[in-house]
């Protein structure tokens, strides 16, 4: 970014067409996150998990106001993401209620703007990419789910970082008691930590498993039902003289839960005995691995 801003300061305003084309590129679907260097600061050593199988899913760096806020691994066939990645912000748990829901306009054709946008208000318009992502017509008749964020509201303190995180392609569906039990309470519980205990940056990826279970519309199958959500935090400046309760589950730790209404309690876990679960759960390969190194730092 360096270069952007002394271009501007050097040359004026000749050099705005070329401003606009580097931020461009670094945003929307994108190839591969580790090479796009505003996407790979959301990752622990600008690195993402590795060891997915699928050949088909898309890589967003989910940018709102010309701005890379996170980043997203998502099934189009499926219509959810299959996780998101951001850095924790320091915060005081409130959630924004006025910002619209938003789609991601790369993912339904490459001349799309690498912006999220709102969804227009013409549900008719949403059939022009309800094929690669899910709308609001697949969430408005399912009374027992909730949108679930994968990069939570809570999570962040900047207004427009807490705005990105409305848009359906950060979004799951999760069963009621599930998203305001179990989920809501290891929402609050990572804040908590991580406000209290982490001085560095954390890097966050929360994701889910799936078991083949559909919401579906007009007799088709349109989002996938997440059977476990599970999340992984990463942090290795963080306070050593904490409680221990708390100081062992530095710099790493993971959990995971049912999305269900019954046996749906969070368990909390080395980040090690996530992915040996996640292994069992998902489709990848042996060296699944969430965080580059476990999240140990070479220091």
């Amino acid at each position: 970014m360096n270069l952007t801003v002394y271009c501007w300061s050097w040359f004026g305003t000749l050099l705005i067409p070329l401003m606009c084309l580097i931020l461009r590129s670094q945003a929307g679907v994108v190839d591969d996150f580790s090479q796009v260097d505003r996407c790979k600061d959301f990752l622990y050593m600008g690195t993402p998990p590795r060891g997915y199988l699928s050949t088909s899913l898309k890589k967003i760096c989910q940018r709102y106001v010309d701005n890379p806020r996170f980043v997203t691994l998502y099934d189009p066939k499926k219509h959810i993401p299959i996780y998101s990645a951001y850095t924790f912000k320091k915060s005081d748990g409130e959630k924004r209620v006025d910002i619209p829901w938003m789609f991601e306009p790369q993912l339904a054709t490459e001349k799309g703007s690498s912006n999220m946008e709102p969804f227009p208000q013409a549900s008719l318009m949403h059939k022009n990419f309800e094929d690669t992502q899910a709308v609001l017509e697949d969430y408005a008749d399912v009374v027992q789910y909730e949108r679930g964020q994968m990069n939570p509201d809570e999570h962040q303190a900047d207004p427009l970082d807490k705005a990105a995180t409305y848009t359906l392609t950060n979004v799951v569906p999760l069963i009621r008691e599930f998203n305001f039990g179990p989920w809501s309470t290891q929402v609050e519980a990572t804040r908590k930590r991580l406000n209290n205990y982490c001085h560095g940056k954390a890097y966050v990826i929360t994701g889910v498993t799936t078991s083949g279970n559909m919401i579906r519309r007009d007799n088709l199958d349109r989002v996938a039902i997440p059977e476990f959500m599970w999340t992984a935090y990463c942090c290795t400046d963080y306070d050593h003289n904490a409680p221990y309760s708390e100081r062992y589950k530095f710099p790493a730790f993971g959990a995971y839960g049912l999305n269900d209404r019954v046996n749906n309690h969070m368990v909390e876990v080395p980040i090690k005995n996530l992915e040996k679960f996640l292994k069992g759960k998902m489709e990848v390969d042996k060296n699944f691995q969430i965080f580059y190194s476990d999240c140990v730092s070479d220091v």
